[in-house]
């Protein structure tokens, strides 16, 4: 079991390693100059030597490695750097910007939860009727929308017709409802087919049918077999999909105006905010490995079965 622990963290450390690498020498082709964009050489005269002095007392002068050794000295300090821009460390934009997309994350969820989960239920207790039919109809048209253009239209036909809503920024929950919704219902497009695939193939389990012709109540079957079993490719494919919702909360989050770490990132990238940008890069791969984990985790509470593998094979 140590060893087994051990191992894991192991390659983990060299995920993270490999990740900061590739993502440190990304960045440094990428098109554009930091420095410039500090200057505003756009906007200001700005003499050669002021942007050969302020690339040194960056230590953009220095060779990659030297730079991206640096870089992980700082990391194996706990600090991340400070932004170019704002001169801030970039943990403290971080944690400041974390609460706004975990708040727009776990709405999102919400709202898919409150679709997918009834719907999907419903198109497999009811198969090819109408509400089977509809939640098709439902799955093709969400699944082809793009996040954006049904975030206009939410915030035309809510905030703009009937002035129900704020149409972006922050300040109280309400702001909250349309970005969630926006995310909400593409997601739920294509949970609302895997929850129902995903019922139906459980239903048909040796063990649901014992369980039937043991004369258990067929809503203690549902709940604490059938749907029980269903969950875990659900969450398996909710694991894989983490990328997708991190990468939709940032549109959505441009969008809005929402002030998260979507936005965050991209004003990072527009101005060549390196040290933001390898940060959020390291937090996103720390996030979605600890997701993938407690997924992983949860299959035994899930399975019992698969705990049981676990300790015959330890």
């Amino acid at each position: 079991m140590l060893r087994s622990i051990g191992k894991r963290l192991l390659e983990l450390l060299l995920f993270f390693l490999l990740l900061s690498f590739v993502s440190f020498c990304l960045l440094k082709i990428v098109p554009g100059d930091p420095v410039r964009s500090i200057l505003r050489v756009d906007d200001v005269a700005v003499t050669s030597e002021q942007i050969e002095a302020m690339r040194t007392q960056l230590g953009l002068d220095k060779p990659l490695f030297v730079q991206y050794g640096l870089w992980l000295k700082q990391l194996v300090q706990f600090n991340l750097g400070d932004s170019y821009l704002t001169s801030r460390p970039v943990f403290s934009e971080f944690t400041e910007k974390l609460p706004y997309t975990l708040l727009l994350t776990a709405g999102s969820l919400v709202v898919m939860l409150l679709i997918s989960i009834p719907l999907g239920i419903l198109s497999a207790l009811y198969r090819n009727r109408w509400i089977d039919q509809f939640s098709r109809i439902f799955s093709l048209i969400g699944s082809s929308v793009p996040s954006f253009w049904l975030g206009l239209v939410l915030i035309q036909f809510f905030a703009v017709r009937l002035q129900l809503l704020p149409p972006m920024g922050e300040g109280s929950w309400r702001h909250l409802i349309l970005p969630s919704l926006t995310l909400g219902l593409a997601m739920s497009a294509i949970y609302v087919r895997l929850v129902r695939s995903s019922l139906i193939e459980s239903a048909g389990q040796d063990f649901v049918t014992s369980a039937k012709a043991r004369g258990i109540h067929p809503a203690r079957v549902f709940l604490f077999h059938t749907f029980r079993h269903s969950l875990i490719p659900l969450i398996t494919i909710f694991s894989e999909s983490i990328g997708s919702l991190l990468g939709g909360t940032v549109v959505v989050e441009v969008l809005f105006a929402y002030p998260g770490l979507g936005k965050w990132i991209v004003d990072a990238i527009a101005a060549r905010d390196y040290p933001i940008i390898q940060g959020y890069t390291l937090f996103m791969s720390v996030f979605i490995v600890s997701i993938n984990i407690l997924v992983e985790m949860s299959y035994r509470w899930i399975n019992p079965e698969i705990a049981l593998k676990g300790k015959i094979e330890s």
